[in-house]
């Protein structure tokens, strides 16, 4: 489902999703979009932040009460802050205007996979790379990796949340706790010996991925 009110925008998503084999739905408001959401229950939700009516933000949080389907965002909107909270209040993606319909694509894909079940899994699996959330192992190349119960907790949920762009905030909160979530240096310092120990060169990582500013996103 598509919330925007840009014409334009709405045609060529309408084009692209459907040429895809999505079934597409439209709203221009905040207010429709709201009531088409609750009504039609969508696999995923693309939403733009600058609606005339309702900020998006606001959408974010309304929809968050009852809807636990991908919502990714797409809007003009660029600054730092502004996606670190569409984020925290609860947008599994960010996406700026004008952007390519390829990414947006892959975005899509990705986000509707992990929707789908990837959390359930009990042994994730990427490329060489392993992570039992049962036994909290993590392997590489079939070799157990020497993690500390820190690092170990920082991987899975990270892993638990492939193409997810997470805050340097939301991740300090769920491992560390409230009272460091100020505390992005600590978070690097992590990731950096996260980094050492999972990717093929650290200099270049494939997995752990940096979102300049914002946070990390696991996978491709």
């Amino acid at each position: 489902m598509i919330i925007d009110d840009e014409v334009q925008i709405r045609r060529l998503l309408n084009i692209t999703l459907t040429a895809n084999d999505y079934k597409v739905s439209e709203a221009s408001t905040g207010k429709e979009g709201l009531a088409l959401a609750a009504s039609i229950q969508p696999l995923m939700i693309i939403l733009d932040l600058g609606l005339p009516d309702i900020d998006g933000l606001d959408i974010i949080k309304s929809l968050r009460e009852w809807y636990q389907k991908p919502i990714i965002i797409l809007s003009v909107r660029n600054s730092e802050e502004d996606i670190i909270k569409a984020l925290d209040n609860g947008a599994n993606d960010y996406l700026t205007k004008p952007f390519r319909t390829g990414e947006l694509l892959a975005r899509v894909r990705v986000a509707i996979r992990q929707s789908q079940g990837t959390t359930e899994k009990q042994i994730l699996e990427f490329d060489s790379l392993s992570i039992d959330l049962i036994d909290h192992i993590a392997r590489k190349n079939n070799e157990i990796i020497k993690l500390t119960h820190t690092e170990f907790s920082l991987l899975a949920l990270l892993a638990k949340n492939e193409g997810r762009v997470l805050t340097h905030q939301y991740l300090l909160r769920e491992v560390w706790g409230m009272g460091y979530i100020e505390q992005t240096q600590y978070l690097r310092v992590f990731v950096a010996q996260l980094r050492k120990k999972i990717e093929d060169d650290p200099a270049k990582p494939k997995l752990l991925n940096t979102e300049s500013g914002i946070g990390y996103r696991f996978g491709h």
